[in-house]
């Protein structure tokens, strides 16, 4: 595979024991967003869109916000207080960034993250 066939990277960030009040707001989850953004140089493309719905055990807010090189989805779960964060963009961002910014803005006890790169 030829060196410049990089494509874009994905940055998928699991947080655990997440503060109730910020998981469970959708206003901070669009400030999240806006500040993620401004963190890693990514052009925001229309608006935030978060919703809540499911049911018992899966019931919780899903966000998607298009940048102009991709997007950031999420998924929270009202229940369990976790986070299922990824970024994908085919513009270069750092990862370490993404990871312990998620993590200090939803106040994690535990985070895990992957990286891949797409190609």
């Amino acid at each position: 595979m030829k060196k410049d066939s990089w494509w874009g990277r994905i940055c998928s960030v699991d947080l655990h024991q997440c503060d109730v009040k910020l998981v469970n707001n959708p206003l901070a989850i669009k400030r999240y967003v806006r500040q993620l953004c401004t963190l890693i140089k990514m052009k925001r493309h229309g608006p935030c869109r978060v919703e809540r719905f499911g049911s018992g055990r899966l019931r919780g807010h899903s966000m998607m916000q298009f940048i102009e090189t991709s997007s950031i989805t999420a998924h929270f779960d009202d229940f369990g207080h976790r986070a299922f964060i990824d970024v994908f963009s085919c513009k270069k961002f750092d990862s370490k960034k993404v990871a312990a910014f998620s993590k200090k803005f939803f106040r994690a006890k535990r985070a895990r993250t992957h990286v891949y790169e797409r190609r």
